[in-house]
């Protein structure tokens, strides 16, 4: 057994041993051991949390309680200022857990069997964690989304503190991209809409059903999981071309046309209408590509990046006439990222990347560039999932380094509001466990609590 199979059977064991501690308990008549307002926690509901967590620091019984407590006193913020968690952001963490669960325990069966449940009853335990966890910190973000800071603050807050106590500021690049590609034969492509066209006659004909379909066959995994449904949305949010097509539907039981998009070609059912949203489900199947049209793709770039050495033309001229990235072409072939900005919340575009930032592909090919230094032809999947031929250039490279305020100002100020952030909910707690009502069964108050007011003289 290597050591990588060790740590999993560790693990595991760690898992089954509190799946029977869980069970044991679970033997024992639940009972509410604290309530907050009008909500109660239940033994069960701590239960619950320390099997999904695992090890905790401190007392479990202590520190999972509180937790839970200060958990519902955002939720109910939530109610009050009409805040809810995007079900689709919930489910693709679900879906993420439960894989790396699966991962782990090797198998559907080893997982049930350390966690004495079935995969539904999982799934179901751990959506409910992940929506609370959510929801509280959208509210968070909503208490504050007004804290600002100005240059004067963020100075002064630092202005005493020693070089060594400084954020260091990970590596960052600028990195430039020639993309192609590779041709799709017609026969593939034929291929493609002659299994969609007979999905089409299937789901007509009621041999088989959309949701069925859509989960064998989907390359579209993240709805297929959901029978080939997707979450409510507006026309903005969907690719023109499959959007223009969906909006066209009104009746639940027709099925669509065949509409190419960005990422294949697909076909679309209507589920329901709220406003001006559609819910909608889907079957995605992509054109494979043939790798002798992959080879001359990479012959291509091959060529071009020859051509960029020898002076002809220059990597951007080549990216802004041959590129078949639009974003980057647009760009003079320089890649964009688009992150937050912590002094005023919004997103904002930047050419500058950490590498952990960059698509995996790239990082590794530009880790071993020099700055001006063009990489040799490799592939990789772009956005929507296609495959794609590129070359890229490694235009700057700003060197790990402790922060100054001078060339890092973004981000120390972002240190500087997340400390005032800090200490705003902090009061906030505070004040909310003043005014709320909060009762404790005595054997489970006396412990050391982070925020000692819930224990009322």
């Amino acid at each position: 057994m290597n050591a990588r199979h060790l740590l999993a059977a560790v693990a595991l064991s760690c898992v089954a041993l509190q799946t029977a501690v869980a069970q044991s308990l679970s033997n024992v008549v639940d009972e509410v051991i604290w309530v907050v307002g009008d909500e109660a926690i239940l033994r069960s509901d701590v239960e619950k949390v320390r099997t999904q967590m695992g090890r905790v620091s401190g007392n479990p019984y202590c520190v999972i309680p509180e937790n839970l407590a200060i958990q519902k006193l955002f939720i109910h913020q939530a109610e009050i200022d009409s805040l809810e968690a995007s079900e689709d952001n919930v489910n693709r963490y679900v879906d993420a857990q439960i894989n790396e669960w699966l991962q782990t325990a090797g198998s559907k069966e080893k997982l049930e069997e350390y966690r004495g449940m079935t995969l539904a009853q999982i799934r179901d335990e751990t959506y409910d964690l992940v929506k609370d966890n959510q929801l509280m910190d959208i509210v968070k973000d909503h208490l504050t989304k007004d804290i600002k800071v100005t240059p004067a603050e963020v100075r002064l807050f630092f202005k005493d503190m020693p070089a060594d106590s400084l954020p260091l500021i990970p590596t960052q690049v600028e990195v430039e991209l020639l993309a192609e590609h590779p041709r799709i034969q017609q026969e593939e492509i034929e291929r493609v809409k002659s299994e969609l066209r007979d999905y089409t006659e299937r789901i007509t004909s009621g041999t088989s059903t959309f949701n069925t379909l859509a989960r064998l066959y989907s390359e579209d995994r993240e709805s297929a999981r959901q029978g080939g449904e997707m979450d409510y949305m507006s026309k903005v949010d969907l690719d023109p071309a499959f959007a223009n097509v969906a909006w066209t539907l009104t009746d639940p039981k027709k099925v669509s046309k065949i509409v190419e998009s960005q990422y294949g070609f697909h076909i679309i059912q209507l589920v329901d209408k709220r406003g001006d949203k559609l819910k909608l489900r889907h079957i995605l199947l992509k054109p494979t590509v043939d790798q002798k049209d992959v080879d001359a793709a990479l012959a291509r770039l091959d060529s071009i990046t020859d051509d960029i050495r020898d002076g002809k033309f220059t990597f951007e001229a080549a990216a802004v006439t041959l590129s078949d990235d639009k974003d980057s072409r647009a760009n003079n072939g320089l890649m964009f990222n688009v992150v937050r900005d912590e002094m005023t919340g919004e997103r904002i575009r930047t050419s500058r990347f950490k590498m952990a930032e960059l698509p995996s592909e790239i990082a590794r090919i530009v880790d071993g560039l020099d700055v001006g230094e063009i990489s040799k032809p490799f592939t990789m999947l772009d956005k929507s999932g296609k495959l794609q031929c590129c070359v890229v250039k490694l235009k700057s490279r700003l060197k790990a380094h402790t922060a100054t305020i001078t060339e890092d100002f973004q981000v120390l100020s972002a240190i500087v509001k997340a400390k005032r952030s800090e200490d705003f909910l902090d009061k906030w707690i505070k004040e909310k466990q003043r005014t709320t009502y909060v009762r404790i069964n005595p054997e489970w108050s006396d412990c050391d609590f982070q925020y000692p007011g819930w224990v009322k003289n």
